[in-house]
């Protein structure tokens, strides 16, 4: 059986914000992403090329740093796991924040920052 929650929360300043999210997708701003993604507040970035846990490699975390965010919720899936410390290593030696959880408690996480008017990123493994 399927969990849906719907998220509703509203600011000023945020323009992607989590909808509403799924066992197998994330709703942004009332559309229907079924990949990996990442999400600032700002900006949209499907084409991230991390699709599952196992694939996960340094690269993956490299391109968020370039991001510059000043935090990065870490969704992986439906499950919460944590990666090896050393993918994450160039996040931390930045002194950017890194929070790993399931998908779910990143959308909820985010929402909560972005409407802080924090710079948070939503990495996400759907």
């Amino acid at each position: 059986m399927e969990s849906r929650v719907k998220l509703h929360l509203s600011g000023p300043t945020a323009h992607n914000l989590f909808t509403g999210y799924g066992t197998d997708y994330v709703m942004i701003n009332h559309v229907r992403y079924d990949h990996s993604l990442i999400v600032l507040p700002d900006r949209l970035i499907e084409e991230w090329e991390a699709k599952t846990f196992e694939e996960l490699n340094t690269e993956h975390f490299q391109f968020i740093l370039s991001l510059r965010p000043e935090m990065v919720l870490f969704g992986t899936g439906a499950t919460l796991r944590f990666p090896h410390p050393q993918l994450t290593r160039s996040l931390i030696e930045s002194g950017i924040g890194i929070e790993v959880m399931d998908t779910a408690a990143a959308c909820r996480t985010y929402n909560i920052l972005s409407a802080e008017e924090r710079r948070v990123a939503a990495a996400l493994l759907i």
